[in-house]
C-alpha cells in the first residue's frame, strides 16, 4: 500500500465517493474504499468511524462559521451577522464536483438524509448559541438561524451549480428573495 501518498482524508473521500456512486452506499465497504484509495482499512479508520462519516466528518464549515461570527462588528444584527459568517464558507467548501456527487448519495439513502439532517441542526444550534454569547436574545438568535439557514441552502444550491457564481451575491439575493416572501405572507 502507498501509505506515503500525501492527502490520506481527501483521497478516502474521493474513493469512498467513486464506489457510492458506482454501486450505491449499501453496496460498498470500508474495504473496498480502502482498497480503491491505495490504503489499508486501519487507515480508513484513522479518519473515519464509520463510512457514512466519510461523507459528514469535520467541523470546517461549523469552525469557520463561529470564527466569522466573532469577527463580525458589534452592534450588527442577527441575519446580517450570518450572512457575513455564511459568505465565508466556499473557504472550506469541497469543490463543486464532490458537492454535486455527494448530494446525489445523500438523496438516495434514507438514512443519509437523516444524517445530514442531524448535522444541519447541529450546526443550527452552534450558531445560535454564538449569536447568543454576542448578546441576541435566545428567540431572535433561533429565528435568524433558521432564516439564515434558509438563505445558506438557497444560495449553496445555486452557487454548486454554477461555477461562476459570487457566493456572497448569491446570499444577498437569496435573502432579498426571502424577504419578499415574507413580506408578500405578512397579515396586514
Amino acid at each position: 500500500m502507498a501509505r506515503w501518498e500525501g492527502d490520506t482524508r481527501a483521497r478516502l473521500e474521493r474513493a469512498a465517493l467513486e464506489l457510492f456512486t458506482e454501486q450505491g452506499y449499501d453496496r460498498t465497504s470500508v474495504a473496498q474504499i480502502a482498497r480503491r484509495a491505495n490504503l489499508t482499512e486501519r487507515s480508513f479508520y484513522r479518519w473515519f468511524t464509520d463510512k457514512r462519516e466519510v461523507l459528514f466528518a469535520g467541523d470546517e464549515l461549523e469552525e469557520r462559521f463561529l470564527t466569522a461570527i466573532e469577527a463580525v462588528p458589534a452592534g450588527t444584527a442577527a441575519l446580517p451577522t450570518l450572512l457575513a459568517a455564511f459568505a465565508t464558507a466556499p473557504e472550506v467548501l469541497r469543490p463543486r464536483e464532490f458537492l454535486l456527487a455527494r448530494a446525489a448519495v445523500i438523496a438516495a439513502n434514507p438514512p443519509l438524509q437523516e444524517r445530514e439532517l442531524i448535522k444541519m441542526v447541529a450546526l443550527s444550534a452552534a450558531v445560535a448559541a454564538a449569536l447568543e454569547r454576542r448578546g441576541v436574545d435566545r428567540r431572535t438568535a433561533l429565528l435568524a438561524t433558521d432564516v439564515g439557514a434558509a438563505v445558506l441552502r438557497s444560495a449553496s444550491r445555486q452557487w454548486v451549480l454554477d461555477e461562476r457564481a459570487d457566493f456572497a451575491e448569491l446570499l444577498a439575493a437569496s435573502a432579498a428573495e426571502l424577504l419578499a416572501v415574507v413580506a408578500e405572507g405578512a397579515p396586514d
